[in-house]
């Protein structure tokens, strides 16, 4: 079994978790998730399985899309809604609509964030997380993500309570944390905060109305149609250039040969999948770094 699955991951259970349930019921060895999803957050996880696995690092840096909630009132030590209270301050005043779309306008573009301790980023060769759990606070480095588009879900002109929630939809780059971009959003409107609820909508090109659950998996596998449910290579790559190849040179191709750079690729800054003409994907090209006019296999599929 070849391609990725796109999974609805339930809450409370890890990525890696999904994963392993996933080899478990159709019975493959090989399989690895694009995107870890902490356990609390559910929604869209792509699963490559077999040859597929080796494109999973060209399906990492796509763009994710997420819907959440922050709640004001209230930050904690995960900076969701399963950590402990570790700062509170009630909602004394209105909070208008403009006022939260204006720090939605300065918190899109380029930000810099500091991960949350109870976060998976390595220091020292050790998870944030396992530190936390030790009660050790270590220097976390900062990063630099980008918010493409920052959006509130919420028709409401003005909010009140001691405590505010409201909805939103970000669509970020790879590396960003919706946990610490919720606390960034409480800070800027002048109050404690945290993400009380969080769903992946999509994962680059891969939507959430396209994934399956663990219920559709099993159904799939005990009547022997799991294949069905799995997208090909070629469509998992479609937002990489393609070249068509004949039959000829995919056998050099598969052989790892060396090909001459097409005109039309010269200023290619990635890879190309190379295809046959029956549209199956055979390989990942790039530009020879020491042979100008000339590019080498970085994947060979078939």
């Amino acid at each position: 079994m070849d391609g990725v699955l796109l999974l609805n991951k339930p809450k409370g259970m890890t990525s890696h978790d999904c994963v392993a349930k996933v080899r478990r019921l159709l019975g493959v060895k090989k399989a690895g998730h694009t995107g870890t999803l902490d356990p609390n957050v559910s929604g869209v996880l792509p699963i490559c399985l077999g040859k597929a696995t080796r494109i999973a690092e060209f399906l990492t840096g796509t763009t994710k899309t997420y819907e959440g909630k922050v709640t004001l009132g209230a930050a904690t030590t995960t900076e969701d809604a399963h950590g402990d209270i570790i700062a509170a301050r009630p909602v004394d005043r209105p909070i208008a609509r403009a006022e939260i779309e204006a720090v939605f306008d300065s918190l899109t573009g380029e930000i810099e964030q500091t991960p949350p301790m109870y976060s998976a980023v390595k220091v020292g060769g050790k998870k944030l997380y396992e530190y936390a759990r030790a009660g050790i606070e270590v220097e976390r480095p900062t990063r630099r993500v980008t918010i493409y588009e920052l959006e509130l879900l919420d028709e409401r002109e003005q909010f009140f309570g001691e405590t505010v929630s409201f909805r939103f939809r970000v669509t970020c780059s790879k590396g960003t944390y919706v946990r610490t971009l919720a606390v960034m959003i409480g800070e800027r409107l002048g109050y404690p905060a945290h993400m009380s609820d969080l769903i992946r909508t999509a994962s680059g090109p891969f939507r959430l109305e396209d994934c399956v659950t663990f219920e559709d998996v099993e159904r799939r596998a005990a009547d022997g149609t799991a294949d069905a449910l799995l997208i090909p290579i070629e469509r998992a790559l479609f937002h990489l250039p393609k070249y068509e190849i004949n039959d000829k040179v995919a056998e050099k191709v598969k052989n790892g040969a060396l090909l001459r750079l097409p005109a039309f690729l010269e200023k290619l800054d990635g890879p190309v999948v190379l295809v046959s003409p029956e549209r199956e994907a055979l390989a990942l090209y790039v530009k020879h770094p020491a042979r100008p006019g000339l590019m080498k296999p970085l994947k060979v599929f078939r």
